[in-house]
């Protein structure tokens, strides 16, 4: 599965001075990790945002969010956003931020 270069590239450009940030290729898509831990990614036109399980619900409650499921097992604690619910910047700040928050408080792989 292909994905949207132009949200990688919003994401990327999210994180342009941020330490320890990588790219991995993930899920037919692109993850960006802190330290070896995913905190988001982009697969298809959505992006995904791992928030934990203690905020999954919260995330849920937000416009366009739903529990990333790739193999028929959601996944608590990982979230997919839809596209057009990124397409404004300010949106796409706050998922990234809140998949940020999450891998920092994970220790470095």
């Amino acid at each position: 599965m292909a994905y949207d270069e132009g949200l990688a590239e919003r994401v990327r450009r999210r994180f342009e001075a941020e330490p320890g940030i990588t790219e991995k290729r993930m899920f037919g898509g692109i993850a960006f990790l802190l330290c070896g831990n995913m905190a988001v990614g982009v697969t298809g036109d959505d992006l995904m945002v791992r928030v934990g399980p203690d905020a999954t619900d919260a995330a849920l409650a937000r416009p366009g969010a739903r529990i990333f499921d790739m193999t028929g097992r959601p996944m608590r604690g990982w979230i997919v956003v839809a596209a057009e619910a990124v397409a404004q910047d300010e949106e796409l700040g706050a998922w990234v931020d809140e998949g940020h928050g999450f891998a920092a408080s994970l220790p470095p792989k």
